[in-house]
């Protein structure tokens, strides 16, 4: 499946493409959906980038390693953090989705389904490991602030869950 990218410009996509997100290095920014806009002007590459959360520590790490990447092809680039939108998980693309379940983080859930799940009322997440959801909430936070730890029932893996967020 062929993903067109509103405000990034063809040229800068396959380099963009390269740059890995350091929590999930399975995703591209990209997949992420993180990247707002990509343009040249003048010899320069600007890059619009919106956090998955304010104050995520991973922006300076992808700010830099946007630059190492341009830099590989002489380019220069300038990195402005937008925090306007918020970002949402509805940006991650689908193919994004599918590496990170295959990665063994569980995919968000809607809205109003990622609060009945978070608050222990519906059992909804699906392990990523053997596919049930017979699964349970184990600490509102997992390995980031933007995901939870969940365990599931029945093969009795641990597995993160990326909380849904608008």
């Amino acid at each position: 499946m062929k993903i067109e990218y509103l405000n990034i410009e063809s040229h800068l996509i396959e380099t963009l493409s390269s740059v890995s997100d350091p929590e999930i290095p399975v995703l591209s920014v990209l997949d992420l959906g993180v990247i707002r806009e990509a343009k040249e002007e003048n010899g320069i590459v600007k890059i619009k980038l919106t956090p998955t959360y304010s104050g995520c520590p991973a922006m300076d790490v992808i700010a830099d390693d946007l630059k190492a990447a341009f830099s590989e092809i002489g380019k220069n680039v300038e990195v402005e953090l937008v925090l306007s939108p918020a970002w949402s998980t509805d940006w991650i693309s689908e193919e994004g989705l599918q590496k990170m379940e295959e990665y063994g983080i569980a995919r968000p859930l809607s809205e109003s389904h990622d609060k009945d799940v978070l608050l222990g009322e519906k059992k909804m997440v699906k392990c990523p490991q053997c596919g049930s959801t017979n699964t349970h909430l184990v600490s509102q936070f997992g390995s980031t602030a933007c995901k939870a730890l969940f365990k599931c029932d029945d093969c009795q893996e641990p597995f993160d869950y990326f909380k849904c967020l608008k």
